[in-house]
């Protein structure tokens, strides 16, 4: 959420109030990954985002507090009346912030943040100048009015829980501001020994993809350029090419498995000269039992 490159007019006044819906005191962890999915350091943190001028300002202090002995390593106080162009925002709250175009030789990267009620899950994807995914920070928040956090104990999301069919509804926003989209989606998931199965369908079109699974890490090397999913605790999941492709359109999506059965994704999508062109939230549900097939009974 930065300064830069302001918008305007009635648009402007929709992603504010769409803002507006993070206010409060986020109390969480910063936790940072490899790209193969290990867990480099992790710190707790505390993001307060305040309203003052009747909320035409924000103020937004990010502290970060050390592991071992619970100081603050880190405390930044932002203050800010207008949005970036490089950021969006959903009429619930959800958005993402990054890079508007890529460029080979430079560093890359985007947040993405998803929000049900009182708590937040963020991503950030980097990449180097190599073009080179190069770490992901993972970010799980409550708002401190919410009872007390668990935000360490669950689990690592697994293939098991994402295996079956899944309905969606998607909205895909522009930073064009041209209308909106609204559409419904189908995934299905199915797991075929060591290999994992998926079909997207939209109104649009239809695809299916296979992927390797090496552990916490789902990659996709039939395509047109290498895709990665990484899984990530408290459900989460990153998608990302490996290294960005040249030329060639790609997108970066996080996943949230926020209750069994109930999934949000967020696809932040760049056309063919690495500019930002959309974003695009889908909230689905499980509607079939999972799908496995062990190839060693066959």
């Amino acid at each position: 959420m930065t300064l830069s490159d302001p918008i305007s007019s009635s648009d402007s006044k929709s992603q504010w109030d769409s803002l507006l819906a993070n206010l409060g005191t986020w109390q969480g962890s910063f936790s940072r990954f490899s790209p193969a999915g290990i867990l480099q350091d992790e710190t707790s943190s505390q993001v307060t985002l305040e309203g003052v001028n009747d909320n035409r300002t924000i103020r937004q202090t990010i502290q970060q507090f050390s592991s071992q002995t619970g100081e603050i390593i880190s405390d930044k106080v932002l203050e800010y009346s207008t949005l970036g162009r490089s950021i969006l925002l959903f009429e619930t709250g959800e958005f993402s912030q990054g890079s508007i175009q890529f460029s080979p030789f430079s560093e890359f990267g985007a947040e993405l943040g998803l929000m049900q009620g009182d708590r937040r899950l963020r991503l950030v994807q980097l990449f180097d100048k190599e073009s080179q995914l190069s770490s992901l920070t993972l970010i799980r928040e409550r708002r401190q009015k919410s009872p007390v956090a668990t935000l360490a104990e669950r689990p690592p999301l697994t293939v098991d829980q994402l295996l079956g069919t899944w309905h969606g509804e998607a909205v895909t926003i522009y930073p064009d501001w041209r209308s909106p989209d609204r559409y419904a989606t189908t995934l299905s998931v199915q797991r075929e020994g060591d290999r994992l199965v998926q079909q997207l369908t939209t109104p649009e079109m239809s695809f299916t993809s296979t992927a390797a699974i090496e552990g916490c890490v789902l990659k996709f090397e039939q395509g047109r350029y290498p895709v990665q999913v990484v899984l990530l605790p408290d459900g989460a999941s990153s998608n990302t090419p490996i290294v960005i492709p040249r030329g060639q359109p790609f997108f970066l999506e996080v996943g949230w498995l926020v209750a069994a059965g109930l999934r949000q994704r967020m696809i932040r999508r760049y056309d063919a000269q690495g500019g930002w062109i959309s974003l695009t939230l889908v909230t689905e549900r499980l509607v079939t039992e999972r799908l496995v097939t062990d190839q060693k009974s066959q």
